[in-house]
């Protein structure tokens, strides 16, 4: 697996990372004994860029990683998130600067580690100005429990204001072959602030790998209510993958390496972490870093899935942005 360096400061990172999050929620039920050994596997072979957070599964994403690294800390670049809070109250977002500490310092004692190597603000508190909030996860760095900071989901405003006040290493935002919306303007600022990006789901929730319908969802999975999955949508979006299904078999790829190739050929500043829960998915992912795509195929590729041939809206990008807590 070759490396990346995103980030004013050099952050050196593998091609392809890892996304833990459905190891502890959001695709229905898990096993810890299989998430660990996955989470091995992807070390075994090279993906070590991996991404966890306080919020998946309320700490337990954070506490399976600390179980998967022990003994293996020193091999990876360990990601976490701070600030989507989770209580039987509702979720909520906290960006208070006298709370960046607390939430770091749980999520080190969970990891079972001293430091984190890339620590987000996973969603922007909208009654906080950026400013404070990166300000404190700044004294983190100069306190050696933070290497590098990053931001998700946060609009080209506040990449610019965060940027200004300390330097920003990754940004993480959906981005797929089939969700192409911050390619209008928060890709342009990111890269004049030299700021790696950092795209989640990009195998587009699993779709993209092949069919996947409604009918096929587990128990808790939440891709029940996304509207790309539903009805007219699904048809129409299902006839797109067909077509990119059949470009990846001439390509001698499967569908997902190609999509994550086609990220990675977007620039070396992306470093796309596909999320799984199976050993053999982990492989496949991690081979996508070879598979090296001519002009010829990208534009293949964008002919038979062109950014507006795709239906249904993500749920709005608002929505991800700012999460609130019910009334």
């Amino acid at each position: 697996m070759d490396n990346r360096i995103i980030g004013p400061e050099g952050l050196t990172v593998s091609a392809v990372g890892l996304g833990c999050m459905g190891m502890s929620q959001g695709y229905g039920a898990a096993d810890d004994a299989e998430s660990i050994a996955v989470l091995q596997r992807a070390v075994d072979q090279g993906v070590t860029f991996l991404d966890t957070a306080m919020s998946y599964g309320s700490g337990h994403n954070e506490e399976l990683l600390g179980k998967a690294l022990a003994g293996r800390r020193d091999q990876v670049v360990l990601a976490t998130k701070f600030g989507i809070v989770r209580s039987p109250e509702g979720v909520r977002v906290d960006g208070r600067p006298e709370n960046v500490r607390r939430h770091c310092e749980a999520s080190l004692a969970r990891l079972g580690t001293d430091r984190i190597d890339l620590y987000y603000q996973h969603r922007v508190d909208p009654q906080v100005p950026i400013e404070e909030t990166v300000g404190a996860m700044a004294e983190l760095v100069a306190e050696g429990k933070v290497r590098h900071l990053g931001l998700s989901e946060a609009s080209p405003e506040e990449l610019e204001r965060a940027a200004a006040t300390h330097p920003i290493s990754a940004a993480q935002y959906e981005w797929s072959l089939w969700w192409r919306d911050i390619e209008d303007d928060v890709l342009p600022t990111a890269r004049r602030l030299g700021i790696g990006m950092v795209p989640y789901s990009p195998v587009g929730r699993g779709f993209l790998a092949g069919p996947v319908g409604v009918d096929g969802f587990g128990a808790g999975d939440f891709r029940q209510n996304d509207p790309r999955f539903q009805a007219e949508n699904l048809k129409q979006n299902e006839a797109i993958v067909a077509e990119v299904r059949s470009l990846a078999a001439a390509r001698g790829v499967t569908p997902a390496q190609l999509v994550l190739a086609w990220l990675l050929a977007q620039g070396d500043d992306v470093v796309p972490i596909p999320g799984t829960r199976r050993a053999e998915r982990v492989e496949e992912n991690a081979k996508a870093a070879d598979v090296e795509l001519s002009q010829d195929d990208l534009d293949r590729l964008e002919a038979v899935a062109p950014r507006d041939a795709w239906v249904g809206d993500r749920q709005s990008f608002a929505a991800h942005r700012v999460v609130r807590t019910p009334v």
